[in-house]
Formats: structure tokens, sequence, C-alpha cells
């Protein structure tokens, strides 16, 4: 069984359609990258799975329950899905272990002594426990990333979304990106990363979704996506950079 099973999602804003009837399968361990034009509905997809946003019809299987059910905790929902914003969301005025300790202290009710431990665990996994009393304003881009990433891991989730995770980073940071999410996989980490940068698809992911207005209309490699598929649009969308 899929750990998240998504059938014939729709979600609509007033009489726009966004996502219109997407299907979906996420097994423990998969590193799952989706890919599409701006507009097709790609961080409209995170956002539902974890009732950011709510879902007009279909419906979303987590852990074999219905989460699009009345009767669903949502907050207990976002305690088990990890998620790590394009622009970070890390609080300007906390320090990089108050911003990682936070939720566990607020939602996981844990006593400080053993939230900083924890958060300094995930921090050192990242390597980002020297910079724990520093402050957002004083770190890279990359560095964010990896603090929003620890924040996330912290809460130990069955699965962590990345929302265009390399968005605000150079080249040489996305390549750090991409090897921390490798190794993260390597470590049994399920990840569901929504991108538009080819390169990062190419270096974390087997297999990419392609999502085309609100349909998924493709999963395949990027070597099948680019050069063997029927459709010719799919053809030009993954052709476009193949140094990756």
């Amino acid at each position: 069984m899929a750990l998240i099973e998504v059938r014939d999602l729709v979600k609509k804003f007033g009489d726009q359609v966004i996502l219109n009837g997407v299907n979906l399968d996420i097994y423990e361990g998969d590193l799952k990258v989706v890919m599409g034009s701006s507009g097709s509905g790609k961080s409209t997809l995170l956002r539902c799975l974890n009732r950011l946003e709510e879902p007009t019809g279909g419906k979303i299987v987590f852990r074999g329950e219905n989460i699009m059910a009345a009767d669903v905790d949502v907050r207990a929902l976002r305690q088990s899905i990890g998620f790590v914003f394009q622009q970070f969301a890390l609080y300007r005025h906390l320090s990089v272990l108050e911003n990682v300790t936070l939720a566990l202290r607020k939602l996981k009710k844990l006593p400080a002594a053993e939230a900083k431990d924890k958060a300094l665990a995930e921090l050192e996994r990242l390597n980002m426990a020297s910079h724990a009393g520093k402050y957002p304003s004083q770190l890279s881009g990359g560095q964010k990333q990896r603090v929003a990433i620890a924040r996330a891991l912290a809460m130990d989730p069955a699965v962590v979304f990345f929302d265009e995770p390399t968005s605000a980073l150079d080249p040489l940071m996305t390549r750090e990106v991409a090897d921390m999410m490798n190794r993260l996989h390597d470590e049994g980490v399920t990840m569901l990363c929504v991108t538009h940068d080819l390169k990062l698809a190419g270096q974390i992911s087997d297999k990419v979704v392609f999502l085309d207005k609100g349909v998924v209309r493709a999963e395949a490699s990027i070597e099948t996506l680019s050069q063997d598929h029927a459709d010719e649009r799919i053809r030009a969308f993954f052709g476009r950079e193949a140094d990756y």
C-alpha cells in the first residue's frame, strides 16, 4: 500500500480549476519529483496534500486514512507531513535553535531540554549545529534551507514536502541541496519535491511526475520524457536543458 494515495483530486478557486483529477502514489522511501509549467498546479497539489488548501473533490489517503474526512485532526496530520517552504519561512526574531525547537515544544509538548537535544541532533545531521545561536539574517540561502529542513525532520514526519527548494539559491547551493536530499533519501526519508529546476530533478530523482493543467500527464525518467514520450510538448519541456 502506498503511504499517500491521491485519487481524482480536484481544486478550484471560484471558477478556475487548478487541479483537475490528479492521481498519484507516494511510497515509503520515495524521492518523487513533480514538475510542470508555471500555473500547472504543482504547489497547490502540495498544499492540498497536507490540507493547507482545502481540496474541492477527490480523495487523499494517508497511511490508510482518508484525510479529507470531516473528523480528521489536521494539526496531527501536519505533524506527520513535514513542509519545507519556498522562502524557508523561518522566524526572523528567533535563533536557528529556537526555530527548530518551537514546534517540538508547542506541538509535541517536549520539555525544553529534550527539544533542544532533538533540534541539535537534526542540525548536526545537516552540518548546522555550529550555527545554532545565529539568526536567519546571518545565514546564507543554503544555510537557511538546511535549517528549514532540520525543523521539518525534527518532527519525525512520515514524509517531507519541498516546494521549489532551490528557487532562491545559486547553482552551487543548488548542488548542495541536491546532495543533501540524496543523502536523506539514502537514510530512508520519504520526500515529495515540487520544482521547476530540471537540473535538480535530474540529480535527485529517477522518475519525474509531469503535471499539466492540473492533470498528471506522465511519470517516467527525464531521459524517457525528453526523448521517447509520444507527446511533443512533453519532449520539448524536458528536452530544453540536457546537461543535468
